[in-house]
């Protein structure tokens, strides 16, 4: 057995046991889930429940046991955070607002660009799943909704052309306004990233291995991958940010080309 399958079937009990009927769904979501870890890749598990036990579950004798079991893995050298847990009808509620194109917009410390439930839930590995719900959530995410793709493509295009366009931007390069430029540049990233996936109705991968992922798709820009990895380490040249930018507007306005072919 790998130290990996080792650490799922010790832990899985452990995990679905801290739900108030002691059955909880266990998952394993990022990069693992994705299919995408490597050595720096964390363990990120999660749990879903209708309850827990409580009314503080962090008091109760299970949390204790799932704890002691955590820190004497931690203690090996596993990455391993902790649990997420989560109610069926909350997610439920939410995975329905996807499916019918409303983004529901949740950010918490380890997200970069929020949360993106269509991507945990349809990449994560399903360990144990009594009641079936989270096979079904993936078979409803098995085929991009294309409700959410009209969506995502409308929002970050309207990022997209906004900036291309606006004299802000050219004002900031002009004074070297470092921290709005690099904040800027991310938020661009970001939303060429949401459109590229979204016109290939492929989830957003999250804030994880989005360049490498992305070269995978079927269609993009030309030489997208060198041209974002060139605007994303702008280098040493004369006027790096003026390039920078040239080349962000640039690449959106292949995009629109793309998307309206």
């Amino acid at each position: 057995m790998s130290r990996e399958a080792e650490l799922i079937a010790a832990m899985t009990p452990l995990i679905a046991d801290l739900a108030e009927d002691g059955n909880g769904a266990v998952a394993l979501a990022g990069s693992r889930g994705k299919g995408w870890s490597d050595a720096q890749s964390d363990f990120d598990f999660r749990v879903y429940a209708d309850a827990y036990h409580g009314p503080d579950v962090r008091q109760t004798a299970a949390w204790r046991r799932f704890d002691a079991a955590l820190r004497d893995w931690q203690a090996e050298g596993v990455r391993m955070d902790g649990v997420w847990m989560r109610r069926y009808a909350g997610v439920q509620r939410d995975l329905d607002s996807w499916l019918a194109g409303i983004v529901v917009p949740k950010s918490f410390e380890w997200t970069i660009w929020g949360y993106h439930l269509p991507t945990d839930l349809a990449s994560q590995q399903i360990i144990a799943d009594p009641s079936g719900l989270l096979a079904s959530w993936k078979q409803q995410l098995a085929q991009y909704p294309e409700a959410l793709r009209a969506s995502v493509l409308r929002q970050y295009m309207d990022v997209l052309r906004y900036w291309a366009r606006d004299y802000h931007y050219e004002s900031k390069v002009v004074r070297r306004d470092l921290v709005f430029l690099v904040g800027l540049t991310g938020k661009l990233a970001n939303a060429i990233l949401q459109t590229v996936f979204a016109f290939n109705r492929v989830y957003f991968p999250g804030d994880g291995w989005n360049l490498p992922m992305a070269a995978e798709l079927e269609r993009l820009p030309p030489n997208f991958l060198q041209r974002m990895t060139a605007i994303l380490e702008p280098g040493q040249d004369p006027d790096p940010w003026r390039r920078q930018r040239t080349e962000l507007i640039g690449l959106i306005a292949d995009l629109e080309a793309m998307i309206a072919a």
